[in-house]
């Protein structure tokens, strides 16, 4: 099963990998609102699950918001490389400085995980491989033995990396290893990783799961089949209500419950830039469900601001009829003014995953 790449980018930013700012809309007024929040150039990349769509017109930049809402309108609807475009990724352009390769495959002759890194990345990378395969690094992973972060430097020496980059790109490649086998892939590829004056970034991102590991990965399969509505939700068995603003970062709350022994009763994800209004809306959603007797919010800001959160947590609060346990996780954009205003509302906040999954599982536990 193809992942798209907005939740694959979701995905990699959860584990640790960097990524631009970015927000998957389906619609050019929303592309507008994207790029004005961002507030830099921005990339307008198609969503579809074929290769090669920045050959075949798929990628376009813009310079304002009003530009972003005028190429987004024209690829939205249009058919690329015989897909038709249904929704785009309005991205932060990245000033790039060097564009690595960097993947990790199924070899099935091989019956072992094959990691392919190359100091030179970006669309050429099929004819690097074909034109001058010795600048393609290729190592075996046994299945058997842990993958260590030595290895992921190791590899990058190899594949002429300055020293100075030697340490972030090695575990870069290490992080990729983690994601391959968490999600069951077959593929976990970024290509290009690029070098900018930020750092190094992840400016995109490919990740294909084995079906024969579906039932394991049933999240992502529910997520990937959400076509429509405001929010990507998916009602569960348990009694914790998870929302997050990212597909990979909801997972990873859901995760994260489940290791100190909560059962999630939602996934909904808020998207990249969820407004005050819209946190309030799915707050909403998940009290208004009979079945949820605690509420895990766990939100790193990008787009998403804590301040907005915030207020649209205390709304919520203001205006809802039914009382129960919400535990909030807020860090990123703003934070300081988000949690001040927790804060002075006498609203409690973890600024971890970790304690606020813990602490929402113990007040489930009370409150039953």
């Amino acid at each position: 099963m193809k992942i798209h790449e907005y939740i694959a980018k979701e995905i990699f930013k959860a584990e640790g990998i960097p990524v631009p700012a970015s927000q998957m809309v389906k619609n050019s007024e929303d592309a507008h609102k994207a790029a004005l929040e961002i507030n830099k150039p921005v990339a307008i990349k198609s969503q579809i699950l074929v290769g090669g769509r920045g050959k075949a017109g798929g990628i376009q930049f813009a310079t304002d918001p009003d530009e972003a809402r005028d190429v987004s309108s024209k690829i939205l609807g249009s058919t690329v490389k015989g897909e038709l475009v249904e929704m785009v990724l309005v991205e932060e352009k990245l000033s790039i400085e060097s564009e690595f390769y960097v993947s990790v495959v199924l070899d099935r002759s091989a019956k072992k995980p094959l990691i392919m890194a190359s100091s030179s990345g970006g669309m050429e990378i099929e004819e690097v491989a074909t034109e001058t395969p010795e600048k393609i690094v290729k190592y075996y992973i046994n299945s058997l033995d842990e993958f260590l972060p030595y290895q992921g430097r190791e590899i990058a020496i190899k594949m002429g990396i300055p020293n100075e980059l030697i340490s972030k790109v090695g575990g870069i490649i290490w992080k990729l290893v983690q994601i391959f086998d968490k999600y069951d892939a077959t593929i976990a590829e970024i290509n290009p990783l690029v070098l900018t004056k930020e750092g190094i970034i992840a400016a995109d991102a490919k990740l294909d799961i084995d079906d024969d590991a579906l039932y394991r990965q049933k999240k992502l399969v529910e997520l990937e089949n959400i076509k429509s509505g405001e929010f990507a939700y998916v009602k569960l068995d348990g009694n914790i209500a998870v929302i997050g603003n990212g597909a990979g970062l909801t997972l990873s709350g859901m995760d994260m419950l489940k290791l100190y022994g909560g059962e999630p009763a939602t996934f909904l994800d808020i998207g990249g830039g969820s407004s005050r209004e819209n946190i309030a809306k799915a707050l909403n959603i998940v009290i208004s469900d009979p079945d949820v007797k605690t509420v895990f919010l766990n939100v790193l800001g990008g787009i998403t601001r804590a301040d907005d959160v915030a207020r649209g947590v205390l709304d919520v609060m203001k205006e809802s009829e039914r009382k129960i346990p919400l535990v909030i996780r807020l860090t990123g954009t703003n934070e300081e003014e988000g949690q001040k205003i927790l804060k002075d509302a006498g609203v409690s906040f973890e600024t971890s995953m970790e304690a606020a999954a813990q602490k929402a599982v113990e007040l489930c536990s009370t409150k039953n």
